[in-house]
């Protein structure tokens, strides 16, 4: 296969400071249960350990080939950047994006709070590359990593596996009611992409970096304005949005235009027992085929973890 290399990608990291007070202070005003703002699973969404700084370093050192970085944020900056001068020293190409840049003439659902709102919109970002990858801001790379690890002849490289709708997976109907309401509202947002595509089984994605053609985006919105529109007025997650990441990933299927990768090459943690996290990190620091981690919830991890996790990023 011809190689992707001379091709330009950009790399797009979504971000919020939910420790902020102001932040804290303007999503109270549109909290319908002031108690969420308490509530653990919700404040996950929301709040960091400055994961961010890791992220942007990650992509800085493993792969040299992207071009400008993008961190989407309500008028917010991460710590590492609110030194001007410095950041424009340090990280010339990470550049801070508001959401009311992505969300210009939309400006009415604003503020939003909502990711999957937020994402829907990543494509407007002035001068984003056609070929761009999208991290959470908990999403890393481990290992050094190439153009062809996204994509392969312009098409990107999609890693995951069909699985039925996960709402027809029994194990999901049977322990749905066990799960907090925010993951049942992400598993079936991956639903609702593939079925606004007609698709009667899902490729399930991951939490790994997501490689997303612009003109994808840009091609299908135009034609179904009414899709966009729906998807991005919601403050809050919702039960009737979908993933931006997978219903870009089902269009490049459904026009046979990327190439399917088995290999998830993903070391991913969401709890931080002493053994689990020695298991995790002893793999991702011997097997160099691990090309990302995600450590999700980590504003959850123990103190005592959190200073090794930082110490092995740094």
């Amino acid at each position: 296969m011809e190689e992707s290399r001379g091709i330009v990608i950009d790399a797009v990291i979504t971000w919020v400071d939910g420790n902020d007070p102001l932040h804290k202070s303007k999503m109270a005003n549109y909290l319908s249960d002031k108690s969420a703002v308490s509530n653990t699973s919700f404040r996950t969404l929301f709040d960091q350990v400055n994961e961010i700084e890791f992220c942007v370093k990650s992509i800085l050192k493993y792969a040299k080939f992207v071009r400008n970085i993008f961190i989407v944020t309500d008028n917010q900056t991460p710590d590492f950047l609110i030194d001007k001068e410095k950041a424009k020293e340090d990280f010339p190409n990470v550049f801070i994006i508001d959401h009311k840049t992505i969300f210009k003439g939309n400006e009415q659902h604003l503020p939003t709070f909502n990711s999957l709102s937020i994402e829907t919109l990543l494509f407007k970002i002035p001068d984003l590359a056609e070929h761009f990858i999208y991290f959470n801001d908990d999403f890393f790379l481990i290992n050094e990593t190439t153009p062809d690890d996204f994509f392969i002849n312009g098409l990107p490289v999609l890693r995951g596996e069909w699985i039925p709708h996960n709402e027809n997976i029994i194990k999901n109907r049977v322990f749905n009611n066990k799960k907090e309401k925010y993951t049942i509202l992400y598993r079936k947002a991956k639903d609702t992409a593939l079925k606004i595509l007609g698709f009667d089984k899902n490729f399930n994605i991951h939490h790994s970096p997501h490689p997303i053609r612009k003109s994808t985006l840009v091609d299908f919105f135009k034609k179904n304005e009414d899709i966009l529109l729906q998807n991005i007025k919601f403050k809050f997650r919702y039960k009737d949005q979908y993933i931006l990441q997978s219903l870009a990933n089902h269009i490049e299927l459904r026009n046979n235009t990327c190439v399917e990768e088995k290999k998830l090459a993903i070391v991913y943690m969401q709890s931080y027992t002493l053994f689990k996290t020695f298991k995790k990190f002893t793999r991702a620091n011997y097997n160099k085929s691990y090309l990302f981690m995600c450590l999700q919830n980590l504003d959850q991890c123990p103190e005592d973890k959190l200073v090794f996790i930082k110490n092995w990023a740094s």
